[in-house]
């Protein structure tokens, strides 16, 4: 489904994520925009975008949506996969076109919730064109496809929960840049306080860009932590969810306060 929104005083666009490209991307909470239609059909909501654009006055787009979209052709070789788009534009590219396959010589490829921050973390411009940016095969595929690297090591125990997610990602990060050979528990509980740290002033500043990015951030050092520690973040999770699974209580002030058995 495409959404036609509208951000009051300042722009009509189209998007197929709202939550993601208005409020996460832009900043814009509910409230602060409207949705004007919603269509499944490309063509008419790519020719509707213009239209309303021109009457409310806004800076009219060069190009229809709909031919945004379908240059989303992203170009395979041996070692890459080129995007049409420059670095700054390829989030909301991305966003766009989820759902999107590619074939290449280490298997397909898609664009998903999944695949999007990591593209972005690893993207590079092209040395040819400013235009076009690009990601390593290789490195995709031993993120998304291959056994994880992670678990070929002997830093955790291993949990009961079967998933190949952001977390294996995380660690396959941290082991190759040393961080679990060279750091503690001590430096890493250190560094999740500056994360907290970044959240509160986020949260402060209603700073929705910065909250998201310190709640990852402190993801990611949690999980390393729980490394390092010798278990995998997956199995704390397990384990504090079986302990509050069945719990009761009830909300006070805001906090829910469990009963005392």
């Amino acid at each position: 489904m495409y959404y036609l929104y509208h951000i009051p005083g300042k722009k009509i666009g189209i998007t197929r994520d709202l939550n993601t490209r208005v409020t996460l991307v832009q900043g814009y909470k509910e409230g602060e925009y409207e949705v004007l239609e919603q269509s499944d059909d490309i063509d008419y909501i790519s020719d509707r975008e213009i239209e309303l654009q021109q009457s409310y006055g806004y800076k009219v787009d060069r190009k229809l949506y709909k031919n945004l979209f379908n240059k989303m052709r992203i170009n395979p070789t041996e070692q890459t996969s080129t995007f049409p788009v420059p670095v700054a534009k390829l989030k909301g590219n991305l966003l766009d076109n989820k759902g999107l396959t590619w074939h290449t010589p280490h298997g397909q490829f898609e664009i998903n919730d999944q695949t999007i921050p990591w593209i972005l973390a690893n993207v590079k411009t092209s040395m040819y064109d400013n235009n076009r940016c690009y990601i390593y095969n290789k490195a995709f595929y031993e993120a998304f496809i291959a056994e994880p690297a992670y678990e070929k090591t002997k830093h955790v125990k291993k949990s009961n929960w079967d998933a190949v997610s952001v977390f294996g990602n995380i660690r396959n990060w941290a082991d190759k840049r040393g961080i679990y050979e060279n750091g503690d528990v001590k430096t890493q509980y250190i560094k999740l306080m500056e994360e907290v740290g970044e959240l509160a002033k986020a949260i402060l500043k209603d700073d929705k860009d910065e909250f998201v990015d310190a709640i990852g951030d402190a993801v990611v050092v949690l999980t390393n932590l729980a490394t390092l520690g010798g278990f995998d973040i997956e199995h704390c999770i397990d384990s504090a969810y079986s302990e509050i699974s069945n719990r009761t209580g009830s909300m006070v002030n805001g906090t829910f306060v469990k009963d005392e058995n």
